[in-house]
Formats: C-alpha cells, sequence, structure tokens
C-alpha cells in the first residue's frame, strides 16, 4: 500500500530521515482513524510519501519505506512528554508508533496547489478540505503521478 504521512520538519522533516542511521520512528500520532491506519493497515515495505506541514514550505518532500509496524509508541508513556497519555498502560496503550526508513528526498517540495492542478489527484484524501490526519491513504496511480511529477 501507500500512505502520506504529515509532519513537521521542525520535529522530523525528510532531511532528518534522509540523514538518519537507523530506521526513524514514527510516533505521536492522535487521532483515533490516523491511529487505526498505523494499527491495522500500514505493513512493512508500504511507500511513505512525507508531507511537511505547519512550515514555510507546506508539500510532499520525498519517499520512505515502513520498517516496522504497528508497535506502541512509546511517548505515551513519557510524563512531560508533549504526546504523554496518562490513561495509557503497558497492558492496554492506545497509541501506535511505526519506523520508517528513507527512499528517496524529492528536489523540490511538491507544493498542494501543484498537486491541485492535477485533474487526475482530484479525489487524493492529502487534497480533500478540512482533511488533518498525519497519516492517510494514497492509491496506486496517485503515488505513480507524484513520483513523476517529482522528476519533471
Amino acid at each position: 500500500m501507500y500512505w502520506v504521512f504529515k509532519t513537521e520538519p521542525a520535529e522530523c522533516s525528510m532531511q532528518d530521515i534522509m540523514q538518519a542511521s537507523e530506521p526513524v520512528l514514527w510516533f505521536g500520532v492522535r487521532n483515533y482513524q490516523a491511529r487505526n491506519f498505523l494499527r491495522d493497515q500500514v505493513q512493512i515495505g508500504d511507500l511513505v510519501l512525507i508531507h511537511h506541514s505547519s512550515c514555510a514550505e507546506v508539500g510532499l518532500a520525498g519517499v520512505a519505506t515502513v520498517t516496522a509496524t504497528g508497535f506502541a509508541d512509546p511517548t505515551q508513556f513519557e510524563v512531560g512528554n508533549l504526546y504523554y497519555d496518562a490513561k495509557a498502560t503497558a497492558e492496554r496503550w492506545p497509541w501506535y508508533a511505526v519506523s520508517i526508513s528513507p527512499v528517496r528526498q524529492f528536489s523540490r517540495i511538491l507544493s498542494l496547489a501543484e498537486l491541485r492542478q492535477q485533474p487526475e489527484l482530484s479525489a487524493m484524501t492529502l487534497l480533500k478540505k478540512g482533511n488533518r490526519l498525519s497519516v492517510m491513504p494514497v492509491t496506486k496511480a496517485e503515488f505513480d503521478l507524484v513520483l513523476f511529477l517529482t522528476s519533471t
């Protein structure tokens, strides 16, 4: 399968993923629908479009691959952590994380405005108004078109 993972580059950028010497922990998802994707559908080998948000250059920055699936997000247990959840226990925890490794960084950020110019991407979840999920499915056709756009 194919996914979009949203990130704020100040927390984890595509460049950070590229420079990591080991797989990067993808943590901090605190939306139940996005959590369900991580828990139930994201699989090892899935390809992920990394989307930078809440920054000067919003858009798709590169591709990563999933290297470990559906395990307890360790930040939910860390008192004082932004993602701490007082209700989480070792036996019953609500939040999941995955690990990802880099595939390639795009030579430029592919902006949402540029994506919206492509009629073939009109149904892409990332481009729907009001969509704020940090994990979203992408079709193979959408993924392939994004890769084509980054090669032109």
